[in-house]
């Protein structure tokens, strides 16, 4: 028997897909081709299921189909095969891509292939963050699948940007019937893997712990992660990527999975009884539970896969490319990132017009070229002096600035940073999501804060959240932050969160309240184009993709500790480009840890981040300390274009090494800058070799100015760099003779 289904196999061809074409469809099979993947599944003639072929490197030709042995015990076929949209009640006992409640209370789908269509380019999802792209650079597949049983349509749409290896792929749910029906769970991306061992990476933590990379092996059974905080959150990232278990950071293969969505979301990994693993991406079910009248449609948030066979490295720059290039919308996205001064480590909720410009004259003279104003600058009858009063109340406090913060603007961006004929900008920090109980807006508008019914509203940080799923919540935010940007020359704005989501009134509130954000964000960022918006949530509690479709950058952590952001900015970049990372330089023994750092290996590390700053008040610094600021800032402001364009490479990890390494390398090839660090101190003890990568290895690199050596010699062999103490660091150019 074994061996006529193994004949069979060879005997039933799946279409050749063409190596000139990004999708190839004929109605029964469908590939998706990018320059080094293949995506590949067919319809099974008999049920109408959609039934996975390939994911991963890039094939041509018949593809086998999969055997799958005698049906014996209580998984029937469906349960073994690998399914495209895995729906739930037909004896698939694993975990469902999506989950429909009928009116009549069941929930069991048979959702089957109806038919195709292909569209060249990306349409838009209506009032979702989505990647986009032109004609040339992506390729979509709608495929159209339906339940004749309870006239439910599902659209699953495909886009594949060949050059990033990326496929990208959403659901839509419509309800086609007569009677309502509620969505309880829906991934955006469903992946079944073959039978074989896997490994998975996360990223989990805390506030001030951010992204720190979890590896474990993919055992039977379920194991996943989720946000629940109504945010992407600090405690799980909305990202999962699963590897080969000998892959590495340069060699074997991976395949990451992105999320598009800044709301509760969920993972789920599950390696069933047949050993196939199952990888889904989506919406959290517990805050869903959406509900659809006769001809209403429920679209999931996007889903960005890749492939990569140069291990972890590789398919971290496939997310970074895609992400600079088709997901952030800002003018600034590659572009144009002033070195920044944040007042809140200098000053704090405690200042006036006098002590801000002092703060900014200050900053000036080191050569910074933009100012921020952080918390404290608002609020008339219930000032912000400190964090239990005026959210809500976006008005510039008249006791602070009697002449108005117009006047206050105005006097700083006179200034002119150090040594150049630039005038200092200026940036303004909101936190428009939230309100004080201690407010204006809160004493007219009680009902606008989130609550369930008679329970009591649990305050965070002394505050609330209001409902932005209400369209008059949006409107208000809109203009109460457009009517702040009109009064004066404002060029940054931080947008900051600092509490997760409570009470709400029902589960689908999460994902409304999500849409509503997401309509603040495009009127806001489409009325402002010249203004650099930067994402914050308590640092990075909402770094995800669909925050950086409208903001260019995300403020990484509020841990700003240099040996604990080395971690935090590492795990970040497996995701996202460090273009998008805001990293700043701060004042020691520092805030979070009590940990005193050398003022260089501050600056170094802070510099691997696309927006570098200071996060202190310079008066209070010693002196050398102070001294040795101008020239870390036009060191940073020399690597910022290639740390904002260039491919980054993890050479050596600070959870593995005591000398973490990052190489990030130009556009063009051309030039390159090594960021290289000793933790502990190297005693009486050989010195490592430093192996460099993505090198031309027959080109020849001049090294800091000095050596010459060939890019195989630093690939194969590498540089050593003797540090004499602990806390030490290097920067080192490489230049292509």
């Amino acid at each position: 028997m074994a061996a006529v289904a193994s004949l069979v196999t060879l005997l039933s061809p799946v279409m050749a897909a063409s190596s000139s074409s990004a999708i190839v469809a004929d109605g029964s099979s469908f590939s998706l081709n990018g320059n080094d993947v293949s995506y590949r599944f067919h319809v099974d003639n008999s049920t109408g299921d959609l039934i996975s072929d390939h994911f991963g490197a890039s094939v041509s030709g018949d593809i086998p189909i999969e055997v799958t042995g005698n049906v014996n015990g209580w998984v029937n076929t469906i349960g073994r095969v690998r399914r495209e949209f895995p729906d739930q009640g037909r004896g698939d006992f694993r975990q469902p891509a999506i989950r429909i409640r009928q009116s009549e209370g069941y929930a069991v789908s048979d959702l089957r292939y109806q038919s195709y269509t292909v569209k060249q380019g990306k349409p838009d999802l209506s009032g979702l963050p989505a990647t986009f792209g032109t004609d040339d650079e992506v390729s979509t597949l709608i495929v159209h699948m339906y339940d004749n049983f309870s006239s439910v349509a599902a659209d699953l749409s495909y886009s594949v940007f060949p050059k990033h290896n990326a496929i990208v792929r959403s659901a839509n749910i419509t309800n086609q019937g007569k009677g309502n029906l509620t969505i309880e769970s829906l991934a955006s991306m469903s992946v079944d893997f073959p039978y074989e061992n896997l490994d998975m990476i996360s990223l989990r933590g805390d506030w001030a712990r951010e992204a720190h990379r979890e590896r474990r092996k993919i055992e039977y059974g379920k194991q996943g992660f989720e946000s629940a905080t109504g945010y992407s959150s600090h405690l799980h990232n909305p990202f999962l990527a699963v590897m080969d278990p000998a892959s590495t950071e340069s060699n074997g293969e991976v395949w990451g999975f992105s999320l598009v969505y800044s709301g509760s979301f969920s993972v789920d990994v599950e390696k069933g009884s047949q050993g196939i693993t199952r990888a889904l991406v989506g919406l959290n079910p517990s805050q869903l539970s959406w509900s659809l009248g006769p001809g209403e449609s429920l679209t999931s948030p996007e889903c960005v896969a890749v492939y990569s066979e140069n291990g972890v490295g590789g398919m971290s720059r496939s997310l970074h490319n895609l992400y600079r290039k088709n997901l952030i919308k800002s003018k600034f996205a590659t572009a144009d990132r002033p070195a920044l001064l944040n007042s809140w480590e200098g000053l704090g909720a405690t200042f006036n017009e006098s002590t801000i410009y002092q703060l900014a004259k200050e900053s000036a003279a080191l050569g910074i070229k933009l100012f921020v104003l952080d918390d404290g600058w608002f609020g008339d009858k219930y000032p912000r002096t400190s964090d239990d009063a005026g959210l809500g109340d976006w008005i510039p406090n008249p006791e602070r600035f009697p002449d108005g913060l117009s006047h206050a603007v105005n006097s700083i961006t006179a200034l002119k940073a150090a040594n150049t004929s630039t005038n200092l900008r200026f940036g303004l920090w909101f936190e428009p999501e939230m309100v004080n109980p201690n407010s204006t807006l809160y004493h007219e508008h009680p009902e606008w804060a989130l609550h369930a019914g008679s329970y009591p509203r649990t305050l965070t940080r002394n505050q609330l959240v209001l409902n932005v799923a209400l369209p008059e919540v949006q409107d208000f935010i809109i203009d109460a932050v457009s009517n702040i940007l009109n009064s004066s020359d404002i060029s940054y704005v931080k947008w900051d969160n600092n509490r997760g989501i409570h009470e709400t009134p029902s589960p689908s509130t999460d994902h409304e309240y999500m849409l509503g954000m997401y309509r603040v964000f495009d009127v806001l960022t489409t009325r402002f184009p010249d203004v650099l918006w930067e994402g914050c949530a308590s640092g990075g509690g909402r770094f995800d993709p669909g925050v950086l479709q409208y903001f260019p950058q995300i403020w990484t952590s509020d841990d700003t500790d240099a040996v604990e952001r080395i971690t935090i900015q590492m795990g970040t970049s497996l995701a996202y480009p460090p273009s998008a990372m805001g990293a700043h330089l701060s004042a020691v023994p520092n805030q979070q840890t009590g940990r005193t750092l050398p003022v260089d290996f501050r600056g170094h590390v802070a510099m691997m981040g696309g927006s570098f700053g200071l996060e202190l008040d310079p008066s209070d610094m010693p002196e050398d300390d102070k001294a040795a600021l101008p020239a870390l800032i036009e060191l940073a402001e020399k690597v910022n274009p290639i740390i904002l364009t260039g491919d980054m490479y993890r050479l050596s990890l600070p959870e593995e090494s005591n000398w973490p390494a990052v190489l990030f390398i130009s556009e063009d090839g051309n030039k390159a800058v090594l960021f290289y660090f000793q933790i502990n101190p190297n005693i009486n003890h050989a010195i490592p070799w430093i192996k460099m990568q993505g090198l031309d290895p027959k080109a020849t690199y001049r090294v800091d100015g000095n050596s010459t050596y060939s890019g195989s010699v630093l690939m194969k062999i590498g540089l050593q760099f003797p540090i004499a103490t602990d806390y030490g660091s290097k920067v080192v150019f490489l230049e292509k003779q």
